[in-house]
């Protein structure tokens, strides 16, 4: 199995825009194909963050991120974010590759007026 096309573009679009250097877009395709490769039955692709309006029901934010590069990112992340040290990297990587798909946080902001939903799909 090969990393998707898609997944493959937004690693060659942080490359061109300078947010990773070329080893570490080859270390985030590694990975990714590694990731495919353990992949047996159904696991989660994807981290997928919403944040809608609670009022009117329009989303703020959609994005959906590739299982595989939220890893990578964090472990490079980790290097220039000192805030990253209080994440455990194991702990991540095993709430991501244990087999579960569903909502890890489901909040309602009633202050803001925003619904924020994170989950692996």
């Amino acid at each position: 199995m090969s990393v998707s096309t898609e997944e493959r573009m937004k690693i060659l679009q942080m490359l061109q825009d300078g947010i990773i250097t070329p080893e570490e877009a080859d270390q985030l395709l590694a990975a990714m194909e590694e990731q495919e490769e353990r992949s047996t039955g159904r696991k989660p692709r994807w981290l997928r963050i919403k944040v809608t309006d609670t009022d009117t029901g329009t989303p703020r934010v959609n994005v959906s991120l590739p299982i595989a590069l939220v890893k990578a990112g964090v472990k490079m992340g980790a290097r220039f974010t000192p805030e990253l040290d209080r994440l455990d990297p194991a702990a991540l990587e095993e709430l991501l590759f244990s087999g579960g798909t569903g909502h890890i946080v489901d909040v309602v902001d009633g202050e803001d007026g925003e619904h924020v939903e994170i989950y692996l799909d």
